[in-house]
């Protein structure tokens, strides 16, 4: 069993995004269109890459994204290295807000999230894992202030986890996905300070299987459950928020393998398709035992879009560039899947 600790750090300071500029071309003064600047809003948004050299011959490639409705900001966390990156609403241009490679024990970063009081939650994917799948000594998630102040860097009992997404409860907690199992992690800040938990672990009704198991999270719409996406199945689950028993959501048989992000807006879920290039929209029932199929749209045949969220009335997509050998640029978070 790994033990749960915490990590302290000195100040990082944010960077805040230059107004006026275009995520298309980089210019300054020149807002992504009319229509969207007369709303605060753009139609993409740039992300600051990376050079393709020795220590990074992928290039760039982007996944999770979370959004703080309050400050208009949004976050983005890229795989390759580790950084995230933050914009904000209506500037067309983001910057790198922390660095990763290294930076607080970071390599890479997956799912990302904001709670009320601004802080971002960050989910390390495997940088947890060693080479062999052993505990490599590093942390598997981090909380900052909305300041960039690390808070808490932390290892998850149990070795084997890819934490994948991450939901705020309506407790405040910030509650993680696991990857490799059918397991979901509790994180928030107690007595003794931070602390993260294993909340639940439904592996007696979810059968591991290989891939991508759960990812995507969300909060029914009662604020009794969480519904949680397992990519490689396709299923839609509910954890109770009272006792974590978990049950298969009733989707009427809809094909939602590589089911990555997942949005409620209302009674209204997106369910992101990463490389099946498909958006899918579902009303989901108040209690999220139910999922009715509206549509099942293709996103553009360009891109594999993972996580998304909703800002200011506004559904933001990664592109995380996954498809690409080597990534190259434009590097874009955008508002029309299709495009």
């Amino acid at each position: 069993m790994k033990r749960t600790h915490l990590i302290t750090s000195s100040l990082l300071l944010a960077t805040t995004a230059t107004a006026g500029l275009t995520g298309l071309t980089g210019a300054t003064g020149t807002p992504a269109s009319a229509a969207d600047a007369d709303h605060g809003r753009a139609a993409s948004y740039l992300l600051t890459g990376d050079p393709v050299d020795a220590t990074n011959p992928a290039g760039s490639k982007f996944e999770g994204i979370g959004a703080d409705e309050r400050r208009g900001r949004f976050y983005v966390s890229e795989v390759t290295g580790g950084e995230i990156h933050r914009g904000k609403v209506g500037t067309a241009r983001t910057r790198e807000w922390l660095p990763g490679n290294g930076t607080d024990g970071r390599y890479t970063a997956r799912g990302i999230t904001v709670d009320a009081q601004g802080r971002v939650y960050v989910a390390g994917g495997p940088n947890g894992i060693g080479a062999d799948a052993s505990d490599n000594g590093r942390p598997e998630l981090w909380v900052y202030s909305k300041t960039g102040k690390l808070l808490a860097a932390l290892q998850t009992p149990g070795t084997d986890v890819f934490l994948n997404d991450v939901a705020i409860g309506p407790d405040g907690a910030a509650y993680f996905t696991n990857s490799n199992d059918a397991q979901i992690f509790r994180v928030a800040k107690g007595k003794h300070g931070w602390g993260v938990r294993l909340w639940a672990d439904a592996g007696a009704t979810i059968a591991r299987q290989t891939g991508f198991n759960l990812g995507g999270i969300v909060v029914t719409a009662d604020q009794k459950a969480l519904v949680v996406a397992q990519g490689n199945t396709g299923r839609l689950w509910r954890f109770s928020l009272r006792s974590g028993k978990v049950s298969q959501v009733r989707t009427g048989g809809a094909d939602l393998t590589d089911a990555d992000g997942l949005v409620l807006r209302g009674s209204r879920l997106t369910v992101v398709r990463n490389f099946k290039r498909q958006i899918a929209t579902f009303r989901l029932s108040a209690d999220g035992r139910r999922a009715k199929l509206i549509r099942q749209q293709a996103s553009s045949p360009d891109r594999v879009l993972t996580t998304a969220k909703e800002l200011r009335g506004q559904i933001l997509y990664v592109d995380s560039k996954f498809d690409e050998a080597v990534a190259s640029g434009p590097y874009e978070v955008i508002a029309d899947p299709t495009r």
